[in-house]
């Protein structure tokens, strides 16, 4: 199980056996904003800068680790997923089975603001995390006051792959020593980052190191990417979204190419779609006030 981590605040699921380490910024009182990550990433991936930011806007700012990542609950005992098996399907655009679902990562998100006695929140996700978004806006629209969908996609069978490499190094072994798993991370992070932007690899190391103290789940990353494929596409659903969405994907995504965002923001009735130059599968400092001005004018 996961290792416990000062200041940190968790939360069990009315109904389950979960339990979700969340963090918040800005004031009680002001519209929730819930941040949700991506595929095996830990709540520090959303930057406390871009928290910070976000609230000084207005916002009660809600970071949180999803199920099997970092403080929140591991599911030991659903047993691991064959990720070769899971690659295959995707060459073949099937589905397979899974320990659970982005419906059930999106019930916990739900959960989460029962929780936390918020009726409903502004939710922004980004990767995954914009999937399971995407999950509460089908299944939960009165919960979601505004979308945001990040870096994502709709799934549907016959958008690109990722570039050829990608997701084969996303997914292969991390190093269970810490000064291999925090050098593979910041390699990681540079095939994920647009080309032509920097980065701070000082700041991607204090993650690592962090995410790894905080503890590395390497069966719970096996499991979520389970969760995405047994999914499938949520292509027919979005049509049925009325939540208001704004859809930001990078021209320069090595990991969901820019063809995915377009495709989201055409299937979901009235979605606005913001095309962000030199954006990779990362979000930079350098980028942050141009993604800030854009939620925070669509989240109101």
């Amino acid at each position: 199980m996961p290792k416990t981590d000062h200041g940190i605040d968790s939360a069990g699921i009315a109904g389950s056996n979960i339990n979700i380490a969340y963090e918040t910024f800005g004031r009680t009182g002001d519209p929730p904003l819930l941040l949700i990550m991506g595929l095996g990433y830990q709540m520090m991936y959303w930057d406390e800068d871009f928290c910070t930011q976000l609230a000084d806007r207005g916002y009660r700012v809600i970071r949180f680790d999803n199920r099997d990542t970092g403080l929140s609950t591991w599911l030991d005992d659903a047993g691991v997923p064959d990720i070769p098996a899971l690659k295959s399907l995707i060459a073949r655009r099937k589905t397979g089975r899974a320990p659970y679902s982005l419906r059930d990562m999106a019930d916990d998100a739900v959960g989460l603001l029962d929780a936390m006695d918020i009726e409903s929140a502004h939710v922004a996700g980004r990767s995954m995390g914009g999937m399971i978004g995407q999950m509460m806006a089908i299944h939960h629209p009165d919960r979601v006051k505004t979308l945001t969908s990040m870096m994502s996609s709709t799934g549907a069978p016959g958008l690109p792959p990722p570039e050829p490499g990608v997701l084969a190094a996303l997914l292969e072994p991390e190093p269970d020593d810490e000064p291999g798993f925090v050098d593979h991370s910041v390699r990681i992070w540079k095939l994920l980052s647009g080309p032509s932007l920097s980065v701070d690899e000082g700041r991607i190391r204090d993650w690592a190191r962090l995410s790894f103290i905080r503890g590395l789940n390497p069966d719970g990353v096996a499991r979520q990417f389970a969760a995405i494929i047994s999914t499938g596409s949520r292509k027919d659903a979005l049509e049925s979204i009325a939540v208001p969405t704004l859809v930001i994907h990078g021209d320069a995504d090595p990991l969901v190419p820019l063809a995915c965002g377009i495709d989201t923001a055409e299937t979901i009735p009235g979605a606005k779609l913001l095309v962000v130059k030199n954006l990779g599968h990362t979000l930079e400092p350098d980028l942050y006030p141009q993604i800030i001005d854009a939620v925070s004018h669509h989240a109101v």
